[in-house]
């Protein structure tokens, strides 16, 4: 028997929906970056890009344990002088709640070329609309911890 090595045309794409309400940020990303990694499939190859699109809607509903909705910082820098610029997860969810699932799960993929390449195959709202109905995605639970 021979190992598989998969190619990225090869691969059949499929469209997958998470309803991020009442769902902890970090499982929601954890389930979201596994599919668009394409790690629930037999045929993952890590230097391929094997994975499916992902959706997720409800991101504004979306919670965090313990104390990170008023703790957790998330900083940037522009690269000028006084350029560092920092906001709680409370201000990041008044001004776009997308960016919290977003964040979450560039974080968990890889940090190269074919990272940038799977995450664009996600795609967060942070309302139950989506503009996806015409790919008929199939709907995902979210695993419970423990």
């Amino acid at each position: 028997m021979r190992t598989i090595s998969a190619k990225a045309k090869d691969v059949a794409r499929r469209w997958y929906l998470i309803d991020a309400d009442k769902q902890v940020v970090g499982q929601v990303a954890v389930q979201a970056a596994n599919i668009i990694r394409g790690k629930n499939k037999p045929i993952f190859t890590p230097h391929v890009d094997t994975g499916d699109h992902v959706i997720v809607i409800n991101a504004a509903k979306a919670v965090f344990t313990g104390k990170k909705e008023t703790m957790k910082s998330y900083m940037s820098y522009s690269g000028y002088i006084g350029g560092h610029k920092s906001e709680t997860a409370q201000a990041r969810r008044a001004r776009r709640p997308e960016l919290l699932i977003q964040s979450a799960v560039k974080g968990m993929v890889m940090h190269n070329r074919l990272g940038r390449v799977i995450l664009k195959k996600l795609f967060v709202y942070g309302g139950a609309e989506h503009p996806h109905t015409a790919q008929q995605p199939e709907k995902v639970e979210v695993r419970k911890r423990g």
